[in-house]
């Protein structure tokens, strides 16, 4: 399914895998939710799931699988939801795809004081400068992060940015659901 890189680490190849698979859906798309499954694991422990999931031909001995979750309630705020997760011990990790607006750092200077948060967000809509941006950031259970932005204008496999900490307050909020 995925073009990814064999090289990567495992994370990084789960999280490149599932910015291929939300940029296949096109933009404007809600928050999606992964467990991040340890793909032998898998493989030994759910047969049938593995089949359907087309990973019993596979001849990988280490990986994660990506299984998406049913849909986050857009009506609640992403943080709250974020905290009424808790992950079972077979998940090794998690992942989230956002898609969100964003301003160059040269932006910072210009943003108007005692906005509420609403405010703010129409402003950072309408600057010329803003930028949507897709948010793919993962965690393992042991603390491993790893992130991808694509740009919307510039959305192309190639153009794709990775690296552990692109996102660290999302990072952090996803760690949280494996706090014990």
């Amino acid at each position: 399914m995925s073009n990814t890189p064999m090289a990567a680490s495992p994370l990084t190849r789960a999280v490149l895998e599932i910015d291929e698979y939300v940029s296949g859906l096109g933009w404007d798309q809600p928050a999606r939710l992964f467990a991040l499954v340890d793909t032998a694991r898998l493989r030994a422990e759910q047969p049938s799931l593995a089949d359907r999931l087309g990973l019993q031909g596979e001849s990988e001995t280490s990986g994660l699988t990506p299984i998406e979750q049913d849909e986050i309630p857009a009506d609640r705020p992403l943080d709250e939801f974020l905290g009424t997760i808790a992950w079972p011990d077979a998940v090794a990790g998690c992942a989230l795809t956002v898609e969100r607006l964003m301003l160059p750092p040269s932006a910072e200077a210009q943003v108007p004081q005692d906005l509420d948060e609403a405010a703010l967000a129409r402003w950072v809509a309408d600057h010329p400068e803003r930028q949507e941006v897709r948010m793919t950031v993962a965690v393992l259970r042991e603390g491993a992060r790893e992130s991808a932005l694509r740009l919307r204008e510039k959305d192309s496999p190639t153009e794709v940015l990775t690296g552990s900490d692109l996102v660290p307050g999302l990072a952090e909020a996803l760690a949280a659901t494996f706090a014990e």
